[in-house]
């Protein structure tokens, strides 16, 4: 069986010049499997990405130690997993509906919020004990976890919200879109986004599809101009991560070394960091980031110097939206401050 499933994916990369393989339920394969589709594919081609559900679904006769899981992904140093941890802490459990999670106010998820943001990498400011998904580093490096909040499986983001926030609006539903996907877009690892999030796509509350009809699963493009804000926030995010590496980092030292949580700003529903010295070789000295998940404005205190405001309010544009020079700054309820510094 290993064999034919090497072959067949070598024949796919071959013949057909496909560069991505996901493994659903990865884990009922073994790690040997794995390693060796990962090694065959990239002597074909070292960028091929191979990565998949780091979980079975139920039991399996391999030894636990031999399943491709996600805690066993340090075994397979070329594969990537998907992350649960911040899937679930940023927008709330995805058994639950109604549950809320970072993005939606819920308060004592920023531990596990923080596993994502470092790619479940080793990091010596992240307590693993509070995680509530995993109790341990378990990415050898960040390239190896795809970060996200929604897939094709269970609730798209936007019926989440509208299950969890049902006394709110779609503009303040939006709001807290905006904040998970940037939380996941400026996490280290791999972002990964379902076609038509960025344009509020529901599946009218549907958790999966695959046997309903276009009517549920179809994308509904007059929401393109309907949500063209949210749309545009998800330009700049996604224009924001490709022209800075600092949130591309490839190896758990240099996280490690780079992003520096605020350990004064220990509140419920607020995550602040740095990304420091040019981290990945990136333009700007330093960028930092501010995660309110609260309901209300809060303050923080920001080095005193010329920042360039990238992200406020609800707004995002890549190039900059203005000029601060640091202070005591509001942070909007619902929302990310994002600051950058060139010296």
């Amino acid at each position: 069986m290993r064999d034919y499933i090497v072959n067949s994916v070598k024949y796919w990369a071959d013949e057909y010049h496909i560069d991505g393989f996901r493994f659903d339920l990865m884990a009922i394969h073994d790690t040997a499997t794995m390693n060796e589709v990962a090694r065959e594919l990239k002597t074909i081609r070292p960028d091929i990405f191979v990565y998949g559900e780091g979980w079975t679904a139920g039991d399996s006769p391999l030894p636990v130690e031999q399943r491709a899981l996600k805690d066993n992904v340090s075994a397979m140093p070329q594969v990537a997993v998907f992350s649960d941890d911040i899937r679930d802490a940023v927008k709330g459990h995805y058994t639950d509906a109604t549950d809320r999670g970072f993005a939606t106010g819920k308060p004592g998820l920023e531990e596990t919020v923080k596993i994502g943001i470092v790619g479940a990498t080793a990091h010596p400011q992240v307590d693993y004990s509070k995680g509530n998904n995993s109790k341990k580093p378990y990415a050898l490096s960040p390239t190896q976890v795809i970060n996200y909040v929604s897939c094709h499986d269970d609730l798209t983001l936007t019926d989440k919200l509208r299950a969890s926030l049902p006394d709110k609006d779609d503009s303040m539903r939006q709001r807290a879109a905006k904040l998970a996907q940037t939380i996941v877009f400026t996490s280290q690892g791999t972002p990964f986004l379902f076609a038509g999030e960025e344009i509020f796509r529901d599946k009218k509350g549907v958790h999966n599809s695959y046997k309903s009809p276009d009517s549920v699963n179809a994308i509904d493009w007059s929401l393109k101009q309907k949500n063209a804000d949210l749309f545009q926030y998800y330009q700049e995010l996604i224009k924001l991560r490709k022209e800075h590496p600092a949130f591309r980092m490839k190896t758990a030292g240099d996280v490690a070394r780079h992003l520096v949580f605020d350990k004064k700003e220990n509140r419920p529903g607020v995550i602040t960091y740095m990304l420091k010295d040019n981290a990945n070789g990136d333009s700007w000295k330093e960028i930092m980031l501010v995660f309110n998940g609260n309901d209300a404005p809060v303050d923080v205190n920001v080095p005193k110097a010329d920042w360039l405001v990238v992200a406020q309010d609800g707004r995002l544009v890549a190039k900059g939206l203005g000029k601060s020079s640091g202070g005591k700054m509001s942070v909007a309820p619902c929302s990310a401050l994002i600051l950058a510094c060139e010296k």
